[in-house]
């Protein structure tokens, strides 16, 4: 062949090829046989190795490279990614119809009804029909540049087709088909590592995986809903979609007008019950109003676009047998009962165990043994038993009774006034509760010892070298080095841990730098009773030292925020035991910080949230929780972790539980989104 016979071949090929990926992976209509793709694949491969120069940029050959990725570059979005406000019941979604009527009086609005995915948003930027950038939504503002992971996934195409806009932006979401999800947690069982909990999770860990070719191997997929730019072909979102359509985009056949809300709902009731049926997750529904100047109107808050809204489905249920009831002792001698279920498949994973949480839950279900019961993913992630099918209980089955011992060491359970749940006082000689202390201690918001996670703190309990948080501060080289058990786990092979020589230094290092924590932070990894980490922080800067804290008496323990009468005997209960004060002091001839630092006093900005209590839900795009925690602080606030009808407001970021939705709905709590919060705190 000619040269420029050469270059034609090139790029028929590879126009060839493109087309018979669309018709395989979006039409899901095959053209030619596997085979026969190959040998042109083969072939346009070989002509591309021998004339490189050739190659363009859209070729099949190119979608999998093989250069590890070593970061992801942060990219700002052209148009920002808005989140979508939730919805949890039909009275919601006609009081969003309600308010959108009114503001678009006298014309009325037309929606369009989407199923919502359950999957990682992604924005894909398109100019002369190429894909030039793919960005992950990130914060909505900015996200990670994940193009070359992108262009592993043969739905989404590299060279559009037809009449198609010359520069726009496709946003869309990045799922794993559930059989793909099966066979890849299948796959990762058989090398020994953990399954991921769902595809979800799966898919989000394989986008942003360094290396394209093994993004590749996990057969991610793509539906594509929604377009910005400035000379699309419509006036509307539903038929700009389907424009895209026709360009070469994957777009979910289950879109559908509805001219008004009764088509809306029946919607919404058709795919409640349909959904189950498909081969990807869904976990809701998108409303949108579809005529774009309709949407400006509307226009949109911060957080979100009021012109469109998610209805998200009731938590998928299920029924399944009890098989047997465990209890397991946790750090602070709390006995929880889980219940060991026939597996069961609930909103795309096996559920296999679920928490029954005290006595109480356990005598209001009136639970027998290998009763069938229901079982339903409070947010669709957690598995919780909600009721009991009792026609299908056997006349001879007996009730669930819960222990009276420790199931660890044999001691007599208590349980105190006021409290839910039974507890084994043998906090000191229970060997549950002694590791969970030096787990705790350890932790990412204590001490923050990364270099002894992985299950080397059983090695250590094991070995008998540390059977307290502060022997970890006497450990020498000589004595780890060596050190290796098998690990194993119900859903995972046995894992070997060896201490080798990096190890070693790492878990030493690891040891030494924590010696920095500051004061707060230590009082909250002794693990007192009550004394959680906001709790710690306020002891901690209200008493300034440990010697302090300690020969407090109980009326003046209760000067500091937050500490009552449950606080302030769970602190004196702790520090009159010879044993806790005897390893407070060898943590002290350690060296650890047992004193408030001058400078680490927190800086009084307002008073403007005094007499809030302030319940933090959901996730953020300005700043961390634990900066909004800081914030509500220095402004005069209260954090509190649970929602009740002293709650003030709730600020809410994206994702909030659906649980404490309904709770703050039931209250009438006011919910407040991160843009609200600071205006009103002037930032």
């Amino acid at each position: 062949m000619t040269i420029d016979e050469i270059k034609e071949k090139i790029s028929s090929l590879t126009n060839e090829l493109n087309h018979y990926n669309y018709c395989y992976y979006v039409l899901n209509n095959p053209e030619i046989s596997d085979q026969e793709f190959d040998m042109k694949m083969r072939e346009l491969a070989d002509l591309e190795a021998e004339y490189p120069w050739f190659v363009l940029p859209n070729s099949p050959t190119q979608r999998v490279g093989s250069d590890l990725t070593k970061d992801f570059e942060q990219v700002a979005h052209r148009f920002p990614m808005l989140s979508l406000s939730n919805t949890y019941s039909e009275e919601e979604v006609v009081e969003f119809h309600n308010r959108t009527c009114k503001l678009l009086f006298p014309e009325k609005p037309e929606y369009v009804c989407e199923l919502k995915f359950d999957g990682l948003a992604i924005s894909l930027t398109y100019q002369q029909g190429q894909l030039v950038r793919a960005v992950t939504r990130g914060d909505g503002v900015k996200g990670d540049d994940v193009t070359n992971n992108i262009r592993t996934i043969k739905s989404i195409p590299l060279q559009l087709q037809g009449n198609f806009s010359s520069d726009f932006d496709i946003r869309g979401e990045i799922f794993m088909p559930l059989n793909a999800f099966e066979t890849l947690n299948k796959q990762r069982l058989e090398e020994g590592q953990p399954p991921f909990a769902n595809p979800r999770n799966a898919a989000a860990g394989s986008l942003k995986m360094q290396n394209p070719a093994e993004v590749e191997k996990r057969r991610l997929d793509g539906f594509f809903y929604f377009l910005s730019g400035n000379n699309l072909p419509f006036d509307n979102h539903f038929d700009n979609v389907n424009a895209a359509r026709s360009w070469g985009f994957k777009v979910s056949e289950y879109m559908e007008k509805c001219e008004d809300v009764e088509a809306v709902f029946d919607y919404i009731k058709r795919w409640n019950v349909q959904r189950r049926e498909l081969p990807f997750d869904t976990d809701g529904i998108v409303i949108k109003v579809n005529n774009y100047r309709q949407q400006e109107i509307l226009g949109s808050t911060a957080k979100s676009p009021r012109w469109a809204i998610a209805y998200k489905f009731k938590a998928e249920e299920a029924e399944t047998q009890l098989l047997s009831v465990d209890f397991q002792v946790g750090r602070t001698g709390v006995v929880t009962p889980v219940a060991n279920l026939a597996p069961v498949l609930l909103s795309g994973t096996t559920v296999k165990r679920a928490s029954l949480h005290n006595a109480d839950i356990i005598k209001q279900l009136d639970i027998h043994c290998n009763d069938f019961v229901y079982v339903e993913k409070g947010g669709e992630i957690i598995p919780k038993i909600t009721g009991v099918n009792v026609s299908k209980r056997s006349p001879e089955s007996k009730p669930v009774e819960f222990i009276t011992e420790c199931p660890e060491c044999g001691t007599s359970l208590e349980r105190a006034e006021g409290e839910a749940g039974f507890y084994c006082p043998n906090e000191f000689a229970c060997p549950p509760q002694m590791k969970g202390k030096i787990e705790h201690f350890i932790s990412r918001k204590a001490m923050n010892i990364e270099s002894l996670g992985e299950g080397k703190t059983d090695i250590l309990f094991d070995s008998n070298l540390v059977t307290k948080p502060s022997d970890l501060y006497s450990l020498k080289y000589e004595q780890l080095f060596g050190l290796e058990k098998i690990i194993t786990h119900p859903t995972d092979k046995p894992k070997k841990i060896s201490f080798k020589e990096k190890t070693v230094e790492n878990i030493l290092k690891g040891i030494e730098n924590s010696k920095d924590a500051p004061f707060e932070r230590v009082l909250f990894a002794l693990g007192i009773r009550y004394v959680g980490e906001t709790v710690a922080k306020k002891l901690a800067f209200h008493f300034k030292n440990m010697t302090a804290l300690m020969t407090a008496d109980e009326e003046t323990l209760k000067q500091a925020d937050e500490v009552g009468d449950k606080i302030a005997a769970s602190l004196k209960g702790y520090f009159s035991d010879n044993r806790n004060t005897q390893m407070i002091e060898e943590l002290r001839v350690a060296g650890l910080q047992f004193e408030i630092d001058g400078d680490n006093q927190p800086q009084k900005v307002s008073d403007i949230l005094f007499g809030n209590n302030i319940v933090i839900s959901g996730v953020f795009q300005r700043h961390s929780r634990d900066e909004y925690k800081a914030l509500i602080e220095a402004h005069g606030g209260k954090n509190v972790s649970s929602i009740s009808k002293n709650t003030t407001f709730i600020l809410a970021g994206d994702n909030m539980g659906p649980a404490k939705y309904e709770t703050a709905q039931a209250l009438q709590i006011p919910i407040w989104s991160e843009e609200e919060f600071l205006r009103y705190i002037g930032e």
